[in-house]
């Protein structure tokens, strides 16, 4: 019984690093498209990439007249920046319900989870950069005897 007892402890962690869980496989749909969704405040995104030159369509328009505003738009191009895959991949997508700066993180976070999808090494980056991660902040709702979630009623004792 002595004898089965593990006296090498460098052993033991060799055999765990060889049986750590293997790549996931790439999900790719038969148009060689991934699919995501992706989600902020009441903004729901449905996205779908593939290998293309960048062009970035949103509810049938170009990105650059859906999202008028450069800020915008930056935050559709951050998972690419990040992944360092600037114009690899062409994104089509609808996107419902919000305003546009919801709609805008809604589309990120479909486009990051998307890509993890069509190349599962990119999961690492954009996991450390909060990408993949669901904001789940959402504008509080208002309370019966109060001006609006927070906000009383200005007060006056005459």
């Amino acid at each position: 019984m002595a004898d089965d007892v593990i006296t090498d402890l460098s052993d033991l962690g060799a055999a765990t690093a060889e049986t750590a869980a293997p790549m996931p496989e790439p999900q790719i749909d038969a148009q060689g498209r991934s699919y995501a969704t992706g989600k902020r405040k009441n903004a729901v995104a449905r996205v779908w990439i593939k290998p293309g030159s960048g062009r970035v369509i949103v509810n049938g328009r170009d990105q650059d007249v859906y999202f008028a505003r450069p800020v915008l738009r930056m935050i559709l191009r951050q998972p690419f920046e990040v992944a360092e895959r600037r114009d690899q991949y062409d994104v089509w997508c609808t996107v419902k319900g919000g305003g546009l700066s919801g709609q805008a993180g809604a589309v990120r976070h479909g486009i990051s989870k998307a890509l993890t999808l069509f190349e599962p090494a990119l999961r690492k980056p954009l996991k450390e950069k909060g990408f993949l991660t669901r904001d789940s902040r959402v504008v509080e709702r208002k309370k019966y005897g109060r001006a609006k979630a927070r906000r009383s009623f200005q007060f006056s004792k005459r």
